[in-house]
């Protein structure tokens, strides 16, 4: 892979970013959503939801790369970390791509990028007021599978995750309105 292959003994996060290139954007994605795939005490799905809506706006936005504050830039990993982080990805990326191949690839391309980010900022958003432990789940695994269709260029994992993302709204809404009726049944 191009980020092993970079030069120097630590690799500055700034380089990552743009071996990446256009697919920084999937990453960024899948690295926020993946913590919300299992019950995780409160703050997790806040903070992951908070930089998940910070990294949509983006997307938004229409910006080619993603914004990331210099000091996080500037930091760097070790070549020996990076390269067995690369190594334990490889075998799971195989995997994943003999399901996944680039289907509908317009739902990832460049025009597309502005939509998507109002898909995952509405997710994003979805996160932060989840319920605790295990509300996050469902919308965990749809910003996931959204970010996996974004660095495949598969559309169809792309709607799949649109389509969970949804149940997990629904899901959500109606886990606060139980909660807004039980406490209103108690006052009123």
């Amino acid at each position: 892979m191009a980020l092993a292959a970079l030069p120097g003994e630590r690799i500055a996060v700034g380089s990552i970013v743009a071996a990446l290139k256009d697919r920084v954007y999937g990453l960024l994605v899948v690295l926020l959503g993946l913590p919300n795939c299992l019950p995780m005490p409160p703050p997790i799905p806040l903070v992951c939801g908070l930089v998940l809506a910070f990294v949509a706006v983006q997307m938004l936005a229409g910006r080619v790369m993603p914004w990331l504050p210099q000091a996080l830039l500037a930091r760097s990993i070790g070549k020996p970390v990076l390269t067995r982080a690369v190594d334990r990805a490889v075998p799971l990326l195989i995997r994943l791509e003999r399901f996944s191949q680039p289907r509908l690839t317009m739902l990832g391309g460049a025009y597309a990028i502005p939509v998507l980010g109002l898909v995952i900022l509405i997710l994003a958003l979805g996160l932060v007021v989840a319920a605790p432990f295990i509300g996050q789940i469902p919308l965990g695994l749809a910003v996931c599978l959204v970010g996996l269709g974004l660095v495949e260029r598969d559309g169809i994992l792309i709607i799949a995750g649109a389509i969970f993302g949804a149940l997990g709204l629904a899901l959500s809404a109606g886990f606060a309105y139980a909660i807004f009726s039980g406490i209103h049944g108690l006052f009123f």
